[in-house]
């Protein structure tokens, strides 16, 4: 019999690719009319534009073996090498993060009492043994509470929109919490670290790697890898296809599918549920309420994208990567890519493209807005932090009620609660963004282990 890959996203579509390639047979069942999940490319008006997530770090060498698999390795590129310049706003200005610890000392990003704070870092203790702390307990122990407010915060708003006194630091940070266990001191663990892998390096000789560590896409968008996943499953997936039920056999599981205006039924040896964890747990309900409600326990960060092309000429190209908005500054704009400058490539002619996130854990409201609404409101605070002016060519907003999900405190244990909840239903699986990892990174990883062990 076959597995069934509910859900037609990033990790429903490696799991069955890998799954094919071991051999095993596969089917997707996606209920929208496309695939990719929040990864979508659009190319409209010269701007090549990304309703999802923009880009990911070439450090993961399933990601790249995937890749190469697929026959669209040739097509990933790095961002440009000014995207290393980045920004936080705060204080009511856009201030260059630094690059080096004496660039730190000498930066404006914090005030002096704050960055002698944490350089204070050294002299900082270890955490509570079996307590998960939250992001910032652990960042007040160690950086102060000032560094805890800005740059943190900043850093984890890049990744989860959330709150930091509500994430689990374990669960959203694990090298953090890591390095506290094995050095105390967070400096003191990244200094080792750094050693310990020149040491690595240079113990490897000749020896190269394709990896280069740097924020990449692909020369078409992230759509380029959905797309050549689709094209190596054929007709493996399909689409407007809903599942409506499952149902555990002797060995296995019966999947009823409403698939293009009629009910089906389906038999596989595998469930796989890589949807989000609230539509896993819609269809667990009927099975198993306690294993749905830990599924619903998981919150998602609502995240509104809004796109603003300018014409060449009619605003200069800003420079580096972007910058992110830490909550003490109360915006509803969380972050700003600049895309054209990071990914020159998205945009033809010299137009310029940036790429505002809002809402968020701690501004749900936002996304509910309309779109003029959103746009005006990125346009007023874009002035108010950039001084920008110009009137923008193109405006595109695309809204994730449920955007990204929220590793909270007590997270791992929810996992582990999971874990012991399927060992009741044999042949049923969970992978996705909800558990493991929100980056394309992590979704390609867990949904390739997962593949080599149902293979």
């Amino acid at each position: 019999m076959t597995v069934a890959v509910i859900g037609g996203g990033i990790s429903g579509l490696v799991l069955a690719h890998r799954l094919r390639s071991r051999g095993a047979e596969a089917v997707v069942l996606e209920s929208a009319a496309h695939v990719g999940g929040n990864v979508r490319t659009h190319t409209l008006g010269g701007y090549i534009l990304e309703s999802g997530p923009n880009s990911f770090l070439d450090r993961e060498p399933t990601t790249r073996e995937l890749a190469a698999a697929l026959g669209v390795e040739a097509r990933i590129r790095p961002a440009d090498a000014a995207a290393k310049n980045r920004y936080i706003f705060t204080r009511g200005a856009l201030r260059a993060v630094p690059s080096s610890p004496p660039a730190f000392l000498t930066s404006d990003i914090l005030p002096l009492s704050a960055r002698l704070r944490v350089l204070g870092e050294l002299f900082s203790s270890r955490g509570p043994a079996g307590v998960d702390e939250s992001l910032a307990q652990l960042g007040r122990r160690h950086l102060g509470p000032e560094a805890t407010t800005v740059l943190l915060d900043a850093v984890q708003t890049g990744i989860y929109a959330g709150d930091p006194e509500k994430l689990s630091a374990e669960a959203t940070f694990p090298q953090l919490v890591k390095m506290e266990r094995d050095h105390r001191s967070l400096i003191l663990g990244a200094i080792r670290s750094q050693r310990a892998a020149r040491k690595a390096t240079a113990s490897q000789g000749d020896s190269k790697s394709k990896l280069t560590g740097l924020l990449s896409t692909f020369d078409g968008g992230l759509g380029v890898l959905v797309d050549a996943l689709a094209l190596s499953l054929g007709d493996a997936v399909h689409t407007d296809a809903k599942v409506e039920g499952l149902t555990p056999q002797a060995s296995g599981w019966k999947v009823r599918v409403r698939e293009r205006g009629r009910t089906v039924e389906l038999l596989a040896s595998h469930v796989v549920l890589a949807v989000p964890s609230h539509v896993a747990a819609g269809l667990l309900r009927p099975l198993d309420e306690p294993l749905a409600g830990k599924l619903e326990g998981i919150p998602y960060a609502p995240i509104a994208v809004v796109h603003l092309g300018f014409a060449p000429g009619a605003t200069p190209k800003p420079d580096g990567f972007g910058f992110l908005v830490p909550a003490v500054e109360h915006k509803a704009v969380l972050g700003t890519i600049h895309v054209s400058t990071t990914f020159p490539f998205r945009v033809e002619g010299g137009r310029v493209l940036l790429t505002c996130l809002m809402g968020g854990a701690r501004r749900p409201d936002v996304v509910a807005r309309d779109e003029d609404a959103l746009v005006a409101l990125a346009r007023e605070e874009l002035k108010a932090m950039t001084g920008l002016t110009a009137t923008p060519e193109l405006t595109r907003v695309v809204r994730w009620p449920r955007g990204i999900p929220q590793y909270t405190v007590g997270h791992l244990e929810r996992l582990a609660s999971l874990d012991a909840g399927l060992k009741r239903w044999p042949g049923l699986h969970l992978t996705g963004n909800a558990y493991r990892g929100v980056g394309v990174n992590d979704c390609i990883r867990d949904a390739t282990r997962l593949g080599d062990a149902l293979a």
